[in-house]
């Protein structure tokens, strides 16, 4: 399965399922050293960065992105 098909599956998940895939998948990192991880937050930043430049996605503010986490989360 290549990580497009993955990203179109996780998708589909509700957001208390992507927020626990999301959870597991960073605490399977603790193993990676310091460089690792920032080299991995690197490599997403560029990733959003560009689908941000592209129109794939829209801005926006960190008031809606805490509404949004805290509904996810609730």
């Amino acid at each position: 399965m290549s990580i497009k098909e993955i990203e179109a599956n996780i998708q589909k998940l509700d957001l208390k399922d992507r927020a626990t895939l999301a959870k597991w998948i960073v605490e399977s990192l603790d193993d990676l050293s310091e460089a690792e991880v920032e080299e991995l937050w690197a490599d997403e930043a560029e990733r959003r960065l560009d689908e941000l430049e592209q129109g794939l996605v829209a801005e926006i503010s960190d008031r809606e992105a805490l509404h949004r986490a805290r509904l996810a989360i609730s």
